[in-house]
């Protein structure tokens, strides 16, 4: 269970403080908690969407998450919250050892997390078609979205293809590894990878009313897909979903 404080609290603390946004399942807050949790990494958390104003000035960023541990610079990035989360964590690595895994856990981490990734991919096709009127997001949500994700009509109309593609490819890569006796994306055992595809579900189908409570819009914004969406989101990439959820991270998620 998450317990949040108020901006002003996180600021008078020190150790690692986290600042989310709240009431929505946000996929790249999620991982961060899921991360923090599994390895153990004690931190405050404060909500975004209250103090707007106060988080941008004590961060500098206009988005969340972003982890800041004692005095040293915020951290943004879905890669520099889990490199320092790495550094405090009290349980075995998220992150290979071996450099050939290790490049495969970011490689992987990347195009769910990363600029033109899975979540980035599923948030400009979900502006795209609430603009157009043809669900995602509804048109106010969608036109504040549009700047932050460089929001343009072809790279809007291409969104859809790129998310198709990375559902198929872990889908594929999830049936090899079941194949070779493994229930994890890279190796034997849990890494990041996994708990970033498990939270980036949250884009596509987010977990159960009781699991996860949000808003009927935003599940109805969060469900809506075009066809070939729902054809690539595989059972396989679900299953995996509950799988880790189930063996690794908090219910309900405390948003």
């Amino acid at each position: 269970m998450v317990n949040f404080v108020s901006m002003a609290e996180a600021r008078a603390l020190d150790g690692l403080r986290v600042v989310m946004v709240g009431s929505v399942p946000s996929p790249w807050g999620e991982a961060a908690k899921g991360i923090l949790h599994v390895e153990k990494v004690p931190y405050t958390a404060t909500r975004l969407s209250s103090e707007m104003e106060a988080a941008v000035a004590w961060t500098g960023q206009t988005s969340a998450p972003v982890a800041i541990y004692n005095d040293e610079a915020p951290r943004s990035g879905w890669a520099e919250i889990l490199i320092l989360a790495e550094r405090l964590a009290a349980r075995p690595s998220l992150v290979p050892q071996d450099c050939e895994e290790r490049a495969l856990v970011f490689g992987l981490s990347h195009e769910i997390c990363g600029e033109d990734g899975l979540g980035w991919a599923r948030r400009l096709a979900g502006i795209h078609a609430g603009i157009d009127g043809d669900g995602g997001f509804p048109d106010g949500v969608a036109q504040y979205l549009a700047p932050k994700y460089g929001y343009r009509a072809d790279n809007g109309n291409s969104a859809t293809k790129r998310v198709v593609d990375l559902l198929q490819t872990f889908a594929q890569r999830l049936n090899r590894q079941h194949a070779a006796g493994s229930r994890y994306l890279v190796g034997e055992t849990l890494t990041a990878t996994d708990i970033y595809l498990a939270t980036f579900m949250a884009l596509f189908a987010p977990l159960p009313q009781d699991q996860c409570e949000i808003p009927d819009a935003f599940r109805t914004a969060f469900e809506s897909m075009d066809s070939s969406t729902r054809e690539a989101l595989d059972p396989v990439i679900l299953k995996h979903r509950d799988e880790i959820y189930e063996k690794h991270l908090e219910l309900p998620l405390t948003l």
